[in-house]
């Protein structure tokens, strides 16, 4: 827009003048002095506000019963050795990382030497990143145990109960590159390249010992050997797995045989072939050769929530539909959730000498020998039932071939009152892994099944300490 347009339309503005300066002269300013030496007498207490919530962390892992973590502590009185860390101060970071969505050893290795909070856990106690890794991952049995005492105190408190408990899956990325996957045939390959290079390196440092640093050797003699085992452990899998797939091969075979023999029959009677008979007729097809991972032979690859299919683990978690406290946990690198209803149940009552009086799964976990063995327990599946395949047939009318546990299940989740209790679920399970994705459950970190059980583990006693703080008053 021209000037005289814009005079046209808001008329003539008066000019103003720039203020003048009192006074006149250079404005003075206060700058920074970052080389002035002062003397300030406060304790990393007084640091930290008073309401901080790293507070409250630390105060949870104080109720917490760490016996099991100071009896792998080798540094005794009247014994040479440097002293241990504390384990209450490394079970407080990790918790308080954990809240903050840190998962890396490095990165809270940082945050003590940068951040108050972090810096007001340790209280003065040397930290790195190497004994922040090792804690995270070398005490599952001790963390399991933290976490059915967070749970069992909820209980004792009256806020939570193991009377209904909600499950579900959810599928993190694995610590595997897509590429990592390869056949029987590649892996052997690569089992003898890493072979190769490890005797290279041994032949070199044999020649010339002088060659390199002691760290150096060391590093890259720990890399050669790790790359080994992880691709003789990839091949160890792709065996397992081509194993299994021959012996499903051969009972499809014997199942196909024989409903060929029935077919024949049926056609000596003058019967027309049933679809299943064609099914069987069908040459199968030659299934593919299984692939395994060369980075964590424990990945496999699955369907993800995003439709996607990529490397990954399935964590299943347990909460009570009175609290949102996770009860168990558990970790598998089955992409399905079927059958899994059961042995999270048998769990649950190991750990805490009860069983839940009502289970409550999504479709995908209805599967129903689960639901016939948990009714013989005593515990009732709050499963949806599956759409049959006649939609005229009413899904919740028993079958002739159900039994009685199967035909209770199907008349219970046609009531209004199961549907009522049904709709927990996702109150529940759901949010919980909505939070501990939140906190960066996206991606995993470290390698294995233990492992990511481990982290799994963190991330339940986490949500446990979070429960408490709503839950229980201070």
């Amino acid at each position: 827009m021209a000037s005289g347009e814009s005079a046209e339309l808001f008329g003539a503005l008066p000019e103003q003048a720039a203020p003048e300066r009192a006074g006149g002269g250079l404005p003075r300013l206060r700058c920074a002095e970052r080389d002035q030496v002062e003397w300030r007498p406060l304790s990393l207490d007084q640091l930290l506000p008073e309401d901080h919530r790293v507070r409250l962390v630390w105060r949870f892992v104080e109720g917490l019963d760490v016996t099991p973590l100071l009896a792998t502590i080798r540094s005794v009185d009247g014994r040479a050795g440097h002293p241990a860390v504390d384990p209450r101060i490394l079970l407080a970071l990790w918790l308080y990382a954990t809240v903050e969505g840190i998962g890396s050893a490095r990165e809270v290795a940082r945050y003590c030497e940068e951040h108050i909070a972090f810096q007001w856990l340790c209280g003065g106690v040397g930290m790195n990143a190497k004994t922040l890794a090792d804690f995270r991952v070398n005490h599952g049995a001790a963390l399991e145990r933290l976490l059915i005492d967070s749970f069992t105190s909820l209980v004792r408190a009256g806020v939570a109960s193991l009377d209904r408990i909600a499950q579900d899956g959810v599928r993190v990325r694995a610590s595997a590159g897509a590429a990592s996957f390869r056949r029987h045939s590649t892996l052997e390959e690569c089992r003898r390249d890493a072979e190769k290079v490890l005797q290279d390196l041994r032949a070199q440092l044999d020649a010339d010992p002088g060659s390199a640093s002691r760290q150096q050797v060391a590093a890259r003699r720990r890399a050669a050997e790790e790359r080994e085992r992880r691709v003789r452990a990839a091949l160890a899998v792709a065996e397992e797995l081509h194993a299994r797939q021959q012996e499903e091969a051969r009972q499809e075979a014997e199942r196909a045989a024989k409903e060929a023999e029935r077919a024949a029959k049926r056609a000596l009677q003058g019967e027309a072939p049933t679809a299943k008979a064609k099914a069987a007729e069908a040459e199968p097809k030659k299934p593919k050769e299984p692939r395994a991972s060369t980075t964590d032979a424990e990945a496999r690859i699955m369907k993800m929530a995003d439709g996607g299919f990529r490397p990954a683990d399935n964590i299943q978690f347990a909460s009570d539909t009175k609290s949102t406290a996770i009860a168990g946990v558990s970790a598998d690198n089955s992409g399905s959730d079927m059958g899994k209803m059961e042995p999270m149940s048998d769990a649950l009552a190991e750990n805490y000498g009860k069983r839940s009086g009502q289970h409550l799964a999504d479709g995908g976990f209805a599967k129903l020998d689960n639901i016939e063995s948990l009714a013989r327990k005593g515990v009732e599946s709050f499963v949806p039932v599956p759409q049959p395949r006649n939609a005229n047939r009413d899904r919740h009318a028993p079958l002739a071939s159900d039994s009685p546990e199967l035909a209770e299940w199907r008349k219970r989740m046609g009531e209004d009152a199961a549907k009522e209790i049904y709709k927990q679920r996702a109150a529940t399970a759901e949010c919980a892994n909505a939070q501990v994705r939140n906190r960066g459950l996206t991606h995993l970190l470290v390698r294995g099944l233990e492992k990511v059980k481990i982290t799994a583990l963190w991330h339940a006693l986490t949500h446990n300490m979070i429960c408490s703080w709503r839950l229980i008053p201070a």
